[in-house]
């Protein structure tokens, strides 16, 4: 039980962050045989599926690398990974009673959202920074960051799990203050528009 609400727990997070990144890590290592995934996850190990991760992953690292555009694609992404993070961490309990997998999947969407609104408010207001190069460590970081969260979630669940309570306390102080520098950010945005129309 400890090991799979890990595995959901951690695809649900990497799901808010890097969501093909995740379903390609997990659909190779379980094709490679490294990795046990639960019977509601044996579709990740189709061939199919990994190449579509793969090909998306793949657009996804370059397009996270583009400054505004990364934006624009995490606007996309929420109504995609956040809802992936919910299927992916009730898929993780189907063979359990329904009620888990109700449970897990409202969790798992908690996960991937706080993941997603801490990655998307970060990188809204780095790239008010003219230079590109902080957008891109913060690219690397989240590539490096959840990959090895993926990792600690599937062979050291225990070490994933405190890691992850201390991820959800720095995100309850941290979401709010990223939420009024966005505001800030867009009301200043506005008002600069509206002072160049003539």
């Amino acid at each position: 039980m400890l090991e799979t609400a890990a595995l959901a727990a951690g695809m649900s997070w990497a799901s808010g962050i890097r969501l093909y990144l995740a379903v390609l890590t997990a659909g190779v290592l379980a094709r490679l045989g490294w990795l046990d995934l639960p019977p509601g996850l044996h579709v990740l190990e189709s061939w199919w599926v990994i190449g579509i991760a793969g090909a998306m992953a793949a657009a996804e690292f370059v397009a996270d690398k583009v400054p505004g555009f990364d934006t624009v694609w995490d606007g996309i992404q929420t109504f995609i990974r956040i809802p992936a993070g919910a299927i992916l961490a009730a898929a993780a309990f189907g063979q359990l009673d329904p009620q888990w997998m109700v449970a897990a999947g409202l969790i798992g969407g908690t996960l991937a959202g706080t993941a997603h609104a801490t990655k998307a408010g970060t990188r809204a207001l780095i790239n008010v920074s003219p230079e590109p190069f902080s957008n891109w460590v913060a690219s690397f970081t989240e590539d490096i960051t959840t990959a090895g969260g993926l990792l600690l979630a599937f062979f050291l669940p225990v070490v994933f799990l405190i890691l992850l309570v201390l991820f959800l306390i720095t995100a309850a102080w941290l979401l709010p203050k990223l939420w009024r520098g966005v505001r800030r950010l867009h009301a200043g945005l506005r008002g600069n528009a509206d002072n160049q129309r003539p």
